[in-house]
């Protein structure tokens, strides 16, 4: 089947490919499920399939939707693997076990939105909220331009931006909004003030699944950084240089890393990874960030404001200005060509067999 063929165009429509594809392989699916319901009433939930054996010594994990929208193009990959019959039965002869988790955050996902239910970035929920959390001058000093009281923004909002970015480089622009923020419930990239749903869900799968294995590998699927179809892996584990060494021997020496400034993405706070040392201790821990290119940034910010504001400002949005805003969201983050799709899992294929031969030692 054409790759193009796995992907799909409303949340409800991925999570069935997902479904009738385990059925398909003979998988069994848990599904956690979520406590409301999705864009066009649908039940919604995090679903997990697992190939191999309980106590396989590796385990990969596969995971999509962390942000939401993003979940179109994981959606897709997943359900190009379990439709795999060649690759399914090299997982299952191996001694590495694969962990799928389809729609971190079925919220976002139906909704055409990169956050939470709660309005959290779950890529920046991962703290211990019962002490101080982090501080983010620079969006502090730019909360009120980066979601303003009208959309389109209002020149004096660009002017504000433009000018942080004159004082302190692109860079400094993109770190103050995407790093991470923790103040600001109604901006972007807010990391929450407690667990998410998403959060304590997902710690509830890694305790079922990742506590036996000695080494644990894990490709999170993102959208939205870099040049279009091209997939950055980007390091997505601690400040640790023999992590980076295994991550550049498994996926190869252009694994990007925050850290040392050669991932496109910046220094962030608060990630998701974090549950492999919260619950999965026992495990050498290697993962990356697979994020796939969409459009140029400005566009992608231009439409993650604009869905910040509709909500901020329900009453001031009308029904097709609320529309094109929520199709900008997701054209921000999927790419809806045969081009695109087949560039998406053919990289993500590659990732997982590198992931795997890895994993195997």
């Amino acid at each position: 089947m054409p790759a193009a063929q796995h992907f799909s165009q409303t949340y409800v429509e991925a999570r069935t490919r997902f479904l009738d594809a385990a059925r398909d392989a003979g998988a069994a699916v848990q599904s956690h499920l979520h406590p409301m319901r999705g864009h066009d009433g649908e039940e919604m939930a995090m679903d997990v399939v697992r190939l191999g054996a309980a106590d396989a010594p590796g385990l990969l994990v596969i995971s999509s939707a962390c942000h939401g929208v993003e979940g179109y193009c994981g959606s897709g990959v997943q359900v190009a693997l379990l439709r795999d019959a060649a690759w399914r039965d090299a997982v299952r002869a191996g001694s590495c076990a694969v962990l799928l988790i389809h729609a971190l955050n079925p919220y976002g996902f139906s909704q055409w939105r990169r956050v939470t239910q709660e309005g959290v970035d779950l890529n920046r929920n991962w703290h211990d909220f019962s002490r101080p959390l982090p501080e983010n001058a620079g969006y502090d000093e730019l909360a009120s331009a980066v979601v303003p009281d009208t959309w389109p923004e209002p020149p004096e909002a660009a002017r504000r931006l433009a000018d942080y970015a004159a004082r302190h480089g692109q860079r400094g622009l993109q770190t103050a909004l995407s790093g991470g923020q923790y103040r600001h419930p109604a901006g972007i990239f807010f990391g929450g003030q407690a667990p998410t749903w998403s959060q304590q869900t997902l710690r509830q799968v890694m305790r079922e699944h990742g506590t036996r294995c000695r080494r644990l590998g894990w490709i999170d699927l993102h959208t939205g950084l870099g040049p279009s179809g091209h997939g950055e892996r980007i390091f997505a584990c601690r400040d640790d240089a023999a992590a980076l060494q295994r991550a550049r021997a498994w996926w190869g020496t252009e694994v990007t890393s925050i850290y040392d400034g050669s991932s496109t993405s910046a220094l962030l706070q608060g990630l998701m990874w974090q549950v492999a040392d919260w619950d999965c201790a026992q495990a050498e821990y290697t993962g990356i960030a697979l994020e796939y290119g969409t459009v140029p940034m400005d566009d992608v910010m231009a439409a993650l404001r604009a869905d910040h504001w509709m909500h901020a400002h329900p009453a001031a949005c009308g029904d097709a200005q609320r529309a094109q805003i929520r199709r900008a969201v997701r054209d921000a983050f999927y790419i809806d060509t045969v081009e695109w799709k087949t560039r998406i899992v053919e990289q993500a294929q590659d990732a997982v067999r590198q992931g795997l031969k890895g994993l195997a030692g």
